[in-house]
Formats: C-alpha cells, structure tokens, sequence
C-alpha cells in the first residue's frame, strides 16, 4: 500500500476531532440534535482550515445507520455504517462533491442539478458540496438561484469557498453561512505533538513551533510541512534542520538585533546585518520575525499580566520579556512600524542586505531620546560644534528684540543663527528676553529692560550676477531707503524661545558663563514666582524651554505642547488635554520627571485630566509663525525692488518660496 500523507491520513473524522474551529462544531451539533436543519450551508475560510472536513462530516451525520443500521441523524457519526465508510472513502452515490474551479460554467451546474429531482438512492438525504464556489459564473450562479431557495426536502446544499466577496449576495441571503477561522500557532503545535505521538517520530519542542508559525493558520499546510520536515531529516524532527528546511531567521539574531537598536549600539547592528548576509538568511524574513516579537514586546510593555499563561519551556518568552523591559515604550511602536514599512523597501533597493541595514538603522536617526544625547557642552574658548536639530523644531516666536532706535531688527542670516548656536554673539543684535523667561536677563548684561516690538521678517536678497545695469540701480536704491518701522504691540505675547535663543548667543560675564556651564538644565524657579505672569503665560514659557534645552521628546513633548495648564497649587500640577492618547503614564511621568529636575523640586506631582484646551503652547507657537509667515510674505511682495522686477522684468513670486530664515 502507498503512503499515505499526514495531512490525509488524520483528517478528522467526527466533529470531536475537529481542531480549532469549536464554534462551527457547536452551531452544527446543536443543529443535529434538535432537528432545526437549514437547507443551504456555506463555509468560508483560508486554506486548509477545515471546509471539506466539515462538509463530509455533516453529510455523515446526515446519512448515519449507526452501527445497528436503525440510528438516525445525530452530531456523532459512528464511522462503521456503510454510509460513513462510503463517505469517507468517496463513493456514497448521494453525496456529490462539484469543484467550481475546473467546473464552473451553466452546464455543469445544469447537470448537477437535474439530478435534484430524484430521491436519494441509499441515504436519508442528497448532498451537494460545491467546492470553491466562488469560481463560479454569472450564469452558473443564477441557474442554481431557485434550487438553492427552495429545494426538496431531501436535498442540501453545502457550499465553500476561500473568497465569500466573490459570492453573490443573492446566493449569500440563502445561505446559512460559517466562517472557520485560521488557527492559532499553540492549536497547530498541539495537535503537531498528537500526530507525531501517533507516529512514533521524535521531534524538538522549538523544530515544531517553527513548523507551526510557518503554516500561518492552515492545519493541512502544518502536516505537509511535518511530512517535509521529517523527510529531510531523516525520520527525525531538529530545529537546525527545520530552520534549513523552511530558510527562516534565527530569532537569536532578532534579539541581538533588538537588543542592539535599544543600547545604541549601530555597530552590533550593521555587524549582524552583514552575519545576515553571509549566512543567506531572508532579509525579508528578518523584519518579518522582528514585527513578530517587537508585537509581542508591545504587548508585555502595555498589559505585562498577559505573560502569565506563556509556555515556561519557550527560551524565547523570557528574552522578549527582557527585551521588553529594555526599550522603551515609544521606541518600540516606532521600530514595529519601521520593519512592517521597510519590506516595501527591500524591493526598490539594488541590495536588500543594504536596504535591511537602512531601515535598522532608520531608528537610531530618530531615537526619540537620542536628542539629548548629541548635544556638547562646548569647552571655554573653544569653538563649540553646532547643535543637531531636534526631530520637531520649536516656533520662533514673533516678538524679538530690535536693534537701534524705533529700527526693526532684521532676522539674522544663516551665518549668525549658526552662530548663535555656538555661543557667539553676532554684532549689532541686543535681544530681549519676555517676561516669562526674565530670569535668563541676568545671563545678559547688555540687555535693556524695554518692550519688544513686534517683529517684521526683513529678508536679505541676493540677486543673480547676470542683472543689468537698470537691475543693479534698482537693488542699490532699495539698499540705500532706511527700513520701516512700525509700532511697538504691546498685546503680543513674548516669546520664550526667543528668550533662550537670545541667552544662548548673547556674551556674559566669566561667572554666568561657568555657571551656565556646569548647570545640567534649565532653570525656571524664577520665572514661576512673578505674580504678573498668568498660567498660560507661564506654562508656554516652561514648555519652549524644556523643548528648547532637550528635556522633553517624542511623546512626553507632544503632551506638554497639546496641553493647557489649568492650576498648580501644593506643588501638584493639574494639565487638560483634547486628545486621550496623549494622557499615557509613561509620557506624564517622562513630563514630571523632566519638570522636577528643571525645577528643583522632587515632590512635584503632575496630573492630566481629559476635556476641551483653549490656549497651549502648541497654539501659540503656530499663531505666530503663521503671524511672522504672513509678514515675511507681505514685506516680499510690497518691496519696490520686487514690484519693479514683476512690472519690468516679468518676474513673479512663486508660491510657496517666501520662507522666514527660523522656518
């Protein structure tokens, strides 16, 4: 006798052996014992999950003698009567299997049906099962429409298919229709070790959860893949030879993958890319296995009780459980979504080794606290290196400090904010600080206590060498008309960004300068003690100095621009915000942290409530850049310079282009 495949030889029999799909054997049992059978059925689901088995098994419940020949319909087919045992081995004249896949057209569905009009021959009832219904035509489906709504009391239909959308909702409405679900990696290793029981054949508890993952679901492709695996190794089942078999990745790499992106450490990560490579294991299979755990790190990280049911015999519970303690919260739904997006990378890349090595490193570019790690204390009379620029850049606030008497302070070029990054002080700029920031004045010496004028973007052009003569006069003569100057705004609420950018370029003196040095953040005690600073005031300066030192990131920033300051009495702070998902433990605890240390204060306790915010931050850092947006825009296109080149020349002004030097 020839071999008989696993996948066939342990086809379930009865509905008690039917694994995974409980809610179908429940529906249908219940149907069976109390006589409330519907004359249509339709089974749905992926491949390999059960369809047929079910159909075969209902038709014998249907038709079952019992083993005395007097049993009638019943949810526990016996398997001896002679209408099982036809069943079984496909040759009960009243049960007719039809695959719409090569049988698709009217005339077969034709045919079928005209055998509808005769009784059963040797059964209780005939049974049509027309497999992947689906494939089925227009025209072969509405032949069947009226058979399939009323027929013979001796006659159902069970119809399957892997695509119930291809169904038409006519068929669909006169069906009773069950979906079987794929089943679960621990359903599939569980019955893998009954099988390989039965079988008498040894097998690795992880050779047989690698198995299991790789069938996605499907119990038939689970025992061709055992069968598969047994002959490649030679009667027995190992992990080495598995992995060989199935060309999947290690999950050691993963982890030291993993464990190297949550350290920093880019080395490990480019080292193990390049092991990758010699080895010949799937780049694509490398993302796809670290989705899978950086998922369940996910999990473990937000609900850690839902480790307790885990199997203890699995090496890989506990190191994702590590891992899972190891890299932060943000971090962790920042690389899931790196590695589900960087498959679509692989195939646009000349090499996916490369491509792998982009998308791992992709999270070191953007580690949410990878901000503060960059930034040098610059030695004194030394030059310092500039600043990286964080991932999300504060507004310039549009009330900055004018040079000269009533002249407006132009924004200075990029040579000067680069310098003012390094600490230097361009000439001809005396910035002055708001009031929620007045204590960085005392860093400044040379700074005159006097009201801000609201700022009007003058931007320096520099035309093309190729103008003319009558281009060049006119360029000299715009030079040469004195700025215009406009009234000081009073109403415009000071900027601390500007305030700290200001500090950070302006000279001060030996003493200020050691001690702004050794200080490890930002210092906001006095700005909080001014009675005439209101809470919105005092908050929006709080939170551009935090974002502007690179205490606060990712999410924990996100909180404190979207939020509105709503009290702050016995050193607890009460914060509102609109949007819930931005009240997470762990950003309020990373905002409280980061307050604490800037405020001296330990005791402090912050508090977030949700409902309606009317003035944030966020708010007021986007009112005035679009203010300072709309001025830039508006000196542009009233400059005489610009008029006369669109007038005379041609020349227009292209959307868009006109940007301040701080956007």
């Amino acid at each position: 006798m020839s071999y008989l495949v696993l996948a066939r030889k342990y086809r379930p029999h009865n509905f008690s052996e039917m694994v995974g799909q409980s809610h179908v054997v429940q529906a249908l049992g219940n149907a069976l014992n109390t006589g409330r059978l519907h004359h249509a059925y339709l089974f749905t689901g992926t491949r390999g999950v059960g369809k047929t088995t079910v159909s075969r098994i209902l038709a014998k419940s249907l038709n079952c003698t019992g083993i005395d020949g007097q049993g009638g319909i019943t949810a526990e087919p016996c398997g001896v009567c002679e209408a099982c045992r036809d069943i079984d081995s496909g040759r009960f004249v009243d049960y007719t299997e039809l695959d719409a896949a090569s049988n698709r057209g009217v005339d077969e569905v034709q045919s079928l049906l005209e055998q509808a009009v005769y009784k059963p021959v040797v059964g209780r009832f005939k049974v049509f099962m027309i497999d992947e219904v689906h494939m089925l035509t227009n025209t072969a489906f509405n032949a069947m429409l009226k058979t399939l709504e009323e027929p013979p009391e001796y006659l159902k239909f069970v119809l399957a298919t892997t695509d119930p959308q291809k169904v038409p909702p006519t068929v669909l409405s006169r069906c009773l229709q069950f979906n079987l679900r794929p089943m679960a990696p621990e359903t599939v290793l569980e019955h893998l070790v009954r099988v390989l029981g039965a079988e008498d054949v040894s097998a690795e508890p992880q050779a047989l959860r690698l198995l299991s993952r790789a069938a996605r679901g499907s119990m038939r492709d689970a025992l061709s893949l055992t069968d598969q695996a047994i002959a490649f190794g030679s009667g027995r089942i190992d992990e080495a030879s598995v992995r060989a078999m199935l060309g999947s990745v290690d999950r050691s790499y993963v982890f030291r993958l993993i464990d190297a992106l949550a350290r920093g450490d880019g080395r490990t990560v480019v080292e193990t890319s390049e092991a990758l490579r010699l080895n010949g294991l799937s780049a694509a299979s490398t993302l796809e296995e670290m989705a899978a755990v950086l998922q369940r790190m996910a999990v473990l990280q937000a609900v850690p009780d839902m480790g307790a049911g885990d199997d203890d015999t699995d090496p890989e519970i506990a190191e994702t459980a590590r891992l899972a303690q190891t890299m932060p919260l943000d971090e962790t739904q920042l690389l899931y979504s790196l590695c589900l997006h960087g498959r679509g990378d692989l195939g646009l890349a000349p090499d996916e080794y490369a491509a792998l090595t982009m998308v791992l490193l992709r999270l070191l570019a953007f580690k949410p606290s990878g901000a503060t790690s960059v930034r040098q204390a610059a030695a004194p009379g030394s030059a310092a290196e500039p600043a990286k620029k964080p991932l999300t850049e504060p507004p310039v606030s549009r009330a900055e400090a004018g040079a000269g008497d009533g002249a407006v302070a132009a924004p200075a070029p990029p040579q000067a904010s680069r310098l003012a990054q390094s600490g230097v002080e361009p000439s001809g700029t005396a910035p002055v600080y708001p009031p929620a920031l007045e204590s960085a004045q005392a860093h400044a010496t040379s700074v005159q206590a006097a009201p801000a004028p609201s700022l009007v973007a003058q931007p320096v052009y520099r035309p093309p060498t190729s103008l003319d003569s009558r281009a060049e006069a006119g360029l000299n003569a715009v030079r040469q008309q004195p700025a215009p100057v406009t009234q000081p705004a009073p109403s415009a609420p000071p900027s601390p960004v500007a305030a700290l950018a200001a500090l950070s370029a302006s000279p001060a003196p030996p003493s200020a300068s050691v001690a702004a040095a050794s200080a490890p953040s930002v210092n906001l005690v006095e700005p909080l003690n001014r009675a005439d600073a209101s809470l919105a005031d005092t908050w929006s300066g709080i939170v551009n100095a935090l974002i502007d030192g690179g205490a606060v990131t990712a999410l924990a920033q996100q909180l404190a621009l979207q939020s509105e300051l709503c009290s702050r009495e016995s050193g607890v702070w009460t914060l509102r915000v609109a949007i819930e998902s931005l009240s997470q433990p762990a950003a309020r605890e990373k905002l409280q942290a980061a307050l604490q240390a800037a405020l001296a204060d330990a005791a402090l306790v912050l508090n977030v409530e949700i409902g309606p915010v009317s003035d944030t931050p966020a708010r007021r850092n986007s009112a005035a850049l679009t203010e300072r947006q709309n001025a830039a825009e508006a000196l542009v296109q009233n400059d005489p310079f610009v008029q006369d080149m669109i007038r005379n020349w041609g020349a227009r002004i292209v959307p868009g282009s006109i940007k301040t030097l701080s956007a």
